[in-house]
């Protein structure tokens, strides 16, 4: 352990008075765990689980599967939502759990790294869609200006108020459900009677790869990608300070919001199976398009572009609206600079904080490029895997805590106040153990892979930093 650092240690801190007005309802909230889930992915992640299970049933069960997995994710951070309802409350669940030093890990990464580098990442797919919308060649620098400027604009909308963050967030949650109710439409009225039949290459490739995994192992491999593309639902325990009556809104806001997300995904993954088969799916590189394209060829490519840019739109919203409450909430907690603790006088948003997330994710994308900022989130993805499980666990390290208290006042004679959550995980303790089994798996299954595992060094080194920099400035007694 390194010696204490008196001279260097954050000094004892008196938190500002400043707070959020609550200014979104039930609906907002379910956009925003909605929003923060269906991003671009499921417009094109089938297909890797496609080409790993090679079967029309078995790509289903992966989808029902990880579907499972994510409502019982949903249940356990409903409670921790009914626990804690602060702005950027998983914050306060890892601190509460685990102490101060992992919970600022956490934000450290996910501002510097995690979220801004996927900002970066999604800002230029937003860009090479429009491009293929408006029928213009972006080059590299053009398209780098372009992802900086949309990112400034909605970092703006959003310093500009919650509401009109919500608002961006709630039409472009609207266009992508309708996006893939319309693909979902399309498979159930315009499918082909049947399939075309696989070449004679491609269905021996195919046999190929069937026999490579056991069925069993073919569907535990396709979770990964799977239950990745159902990550994002806890962005509502980070918006949670703005969201009226939280107690009640925030646990209806992630069940709802989770069981939306599945069934959609669901009602996709069948569509794209039925206009191409999975074989052709399996190989698809714009699998939307493709599909479109069954039924309405011609037409597909670019119609497909425009909801992906509009879907790719959406997500950076809400890794703006609610990104910048985890930094806010570290500040007002005296872990981080005290200047991005404030809100804005006028405005009542963490501008600052808004703020420091486009500018890191500004200076990521103009440094790193795309390869860079792949590399970068390929690495850091894993370290927020590993985080993503340690909140899932933290209901039962919470709970426990909790009973122990509960039984040590009933033996000293001493009344409780503390109310108790309004929401509690059904199942308990299998319904959160269910889910940090599982979301434990894709963290090892994502390890597995050489080229994750090598780049998770860098998440290893910048988890280093942020433990240096924390222990020499932010660090109190």
């Amino acid at each position: 352990m390194l010696p204490p650092m008196a001279s260097t240690a954050a000094p004892p801190f008196q938190p500002p008075a400043s707070q959020p007005a609550r200014s979104l309802n039930a609906l907002d909230a379910t956009c925003v765990v909605i929003g923060g889930i269906v991003g671009v992915g499921i417009f094109f992640n089938p297909s890797s689980v496609a080409a790993i299970v090679h079967s029309d049933q078995l790509a289903m069960l992966a989808w029902a599967i990880g579907g499972l997995i994510a409502l019982c994710g949903a249940f356990t951070f409903a409670e921790l939502g009914a626990r804690y309802f602060n702005s950027g409350a998983q914050y306060e669940v890892l601190r509460d759990a685990y102490g101060p030093m992992p919970a600022f890990l956490f934000v450290f990464c996910n501002a510097t790294a995690i979220q801004a580098g996927a900002i970066g990442i999604i800002a230029i797919v937003c860009v090479h869609n429009l491009a293929v919308v408006a029928r213009f060649d972006a080059g590299p620098t053009t398209t780098a200006a372009l992802a900086a400027a949309i990112i400034l604009t909605i970092a703006l909308a959003n310093v500009l108020g919650t509401r009109s963050g919500a608002t961006i967030q709630n039409l472009t949650v609207y266009a992508k459900i309708a996006a893939l109710a319309a693909i979902t439409a399309i498979a159930a009225f315009f499918a082909p009677d049947t399939v075309p039949p696989l070449s004679a290459a491609t269905a021996a490739s195919a046999d190929a790869a069937a026999r490579t995994l056991s069925p069993v192992s073919a569907v535990l491999a396709a979770l990964v990608p799977v239950l990745f593309a159902y990550g994002g639902w806890q962005q509502a325990l980070w918006i949670s300070g703005e969201v009226r009556n939280p107690r009640r809104n925030l646990p209806l806001a992630i069940t709802v919001g989770v069981a939306i997300v599945v069934t959609v995904y669901l009602l996709a993954n069948w569509a794209y199976l039925r206009l191409l088969g999975v074989e052709d799916v399996a190989g698809s590189k714009a699998l939307a398009a493709d599909a479109v394209g069954v039924a309405f060829p011609g037409a597909g490519s670019r119609v497909i572009a425009g909801v992906v840019a509009v879907s790719a739109f959406g997500v950076l919203n809400s890794q703006l609206l609610t990104g910048p409450r985890l930094i806010y909430a570290m500040a007002l907690d005296g872990r981080f600079f005290e200047w991005f603790g404030r809100l804005d006088p006028r405005r009542g948003t963490p501008a600052r904080a808004i703020m420091l997330l486009a500018t890191m994710s500004l200076v990521l994308l103009i440094t790193a490029r795309q390869n860079g900022l792949e590399r970068l989130l390929t690495g850091v993805v894993f370290i927020d895997g590993v985080f993503f499980v340690a909140t899932g666990a933290a209901l039962l390290v919470l709970r426990e805590r909790r009973r122990a208290k509960a039984r040590e006042a009933l033996t000293s004679g001493i009344a409780t106040s503390a109310e108790p959550p309004t929401f509690r995980a059904p199942g308990y303790p299998i319904v959160p153990l269910l889910f940090v089994i599982g979301e434990l798996g894709v963290v090892v299954g994502a390890y597995l892979n050489p080229a994750v595992r090598e780049a998770a060094l860098i998440g290893i080194a910048w988890i280093f930093a942020a433990a240096v920099l924390y222990w020499v400035r932010f660090r109190r007694p």
